[in-house]
């Protein structure tokens, strides 16, 4: 799955040109209100962002892990919130059903994902159970033809906006193997969300509890069709979001230096301006090497993702999507303490994008499975393979 190369450089430099012309110049009100306007919203689905990594036969875009990459890169280099709002249906609110859904699940989903009248969330993380997720406890009861559920999920991204929820949750007994994945739309009885969390950065993104209590979900909407087969989804889908976060952090770091070279370019101290002194150059230069070194990671391993068969798990690809992610999410976060610190006092304050980015960076580092937990996988691996 992948665009043709003429079609995709006509995407990426239309979406260079929406961000340069529409999302920047909205940095201040998605920090102000702590909302992204809905005619930017209005303006992602008709460009086709809400389908970038759904197949064209079901309304998206197609792109390759690469391609997505490269769209990343770019979308990081804004306010994090704009990604965010479409973030989950291009990644985790839908690539389990892509990759494991039956023919009906795709046929009726994913039209609707791609165009962005559907918005899909991921519920996995419980107050209980985040890194150690096979610990789920919101439990799934079979009544007739039907799935009975209670729980709590929690930090879910975009749920106050979701029309549905890609949903875990405990069919059988303790461990992976006892979770299947339901397709639950928001809508039901029973479904309701908690307050919208205040978070310290990403204003503008959403995230609240979903709360369910006696939930009637038809078992025709367990993902696939078969029980039990949740975790092992919810694992498979993890790679591609792991690759597209390490993107993103890529192009937030881009974003920062560009930011920190044009501060040390016109602030002057003893004379002259601050870019002139070999401790500024220094911090500038460590953060650009490490940007680069980032980009080609990401770059190498997104190439190992395409070249694997289609919605198969490879353990080494997994493991070196696992590298990326840990890496280029904790590089951003060197990256952004550089960028306050050449800024010095202006650095701490909000009026400055390095501020903003300082605080957006730092939950990079926890979803999509936190730094120890990339350290986990990566060691099992080696341990595995050798």
């Amino acid at each position: 799955m992948a665009l043709d190369a003429e079609s995709f450089d006509i995407l990426l430099a239309m979406v260079q040109r929406f961000i340069r012309e529409r999302l920047k110049p909205a940095e201040n009100h998605v920090e102000e209100y702590d909302e992204v306007p809905e005619e930017i919203v209005a303006e992602m689905k008709e460009i086709g962002l809400f389908g970038l990594s759904i197949p064209e036969e079901y309304g998206g875009i197609g792109l390759s892990m690469s391609q997505e990459c490269k769209v990343a890169y770019e979308l990081g280099q804004t306010a994090l919130a704009f990604r965010s709002v479409f973030g989950t249906n291009i990644g985790i609110g839908s690539q389990g059903i892509l990759m494991d859904g039956t023919p009906e699940q795709k046929h009726d989903i994913l039209p609707r994902v791609a165009s962005g009248e559907l918005i899909m969330s991921f519920a996995l993380t419980e107050p209980d159970a985040g890194s150690d997720a096979a610990s789920l406890k919101t439990r799934a009861e079979p009544d007739g033809d039907f799935y009975i559920l209670n729980g709590t999920k929690r930090f879910i991204t975009n749920a106050p906006r979701a029309g549905a929820f890609t949903l875990m949750a405990r069919t059988g007994g303790p461990g992976g193997g006892g979770i299947s994945s339901f397709i639950v739309p928001a809508d039901l009885p029973g479904l309701r969300l908690g307050k919208t969390d205040k978070k310290m950065g990403q204003r503008g993104t959403k995230t609240c509890d979903v709360i369910l209590e006696n939930v009637r979900v038809p078992a025709a909407n367990i993902i696939g069709g078969v029980p039990g087969e949740g975790f092992r989804t919810a694992m498979k889908v993890l790679d591609r979001g792991r690759l597209h976060i390490s993107a993103v952090s890529c192009g937030t770091a881009q974003r920062i230096i560009e930011e920190s070279v044009a501060y040390a370019r016109e602030r002057k101290q003893f004379g002259k301006a601050i870019g002139e002194f070999q401790l500024i150059q220094a911090m500038l230069a460590d953060s650009q090497a490490e940007l680069l070194a980032g980009w080609s990671l990401v770059q190498d391993v997104a190439q190992r993702f395409d070249a694997k068969p289609p919605h198969v798990s490879d353990p080494d690809v997994s493991m070196r999507a696992s590298c990326a992610k840990m890496f280029c999410t904790e590089m951003v976060g060197r990256v952004a303490d550089r960028g306050v610190q050449i800024h010095g006092g202006a650095g701490y304050i909000n009026d400055y994008k390095v501020e903003r980015f300082y605080r957006d960076v730092r939950l990079l580092r926890l979803y999509e499975g936190t730094t120890q937990i990339q350290q986990i996988i990566i060691g099992r691996e080696l341990m595995r393979s050798a």
